[in-house]
């Protein structure tokens, strides 16, 4: 760290809780803004064609609510089990 950076940090750490969790998702936010919006919206949009295109041709079977449920269940049982 630089002494710069070594200072603001010890002032930051004097802050009470609520504020140095506000300054510490305020840096997090701006590191969200370095990526490139348009980049992210072509990659989730690939993937959902990729899954998509799973379902319509059969690579992958969907489950019904019923089903997922029934297998949460059985695995929620199986832990408690344990």
């Amino acid at each position: 760290m630089t002494a710069g950076m070594d200072e603001i940090t010890q002032l930051a750490l004097t802050l009470p809780v609520d504020q140095r969790a506000q300054v510490a998702n305020a840096l997090l936010a701006s590191l969200d803004d370095m990526a490139d919006s348009a980049e992210v919206h072509e990659a989730w949009t690939a993937e959902i064609k990729s899954r998509v295109d799973d379902i319509t041709s059969g690579r992958v079977q969907t489950l019904s609510r019923d089903e997922v449920r029934a297998q949460l269940a059985a695995d929620r049982a199986a832990r408690q089990q344990r």
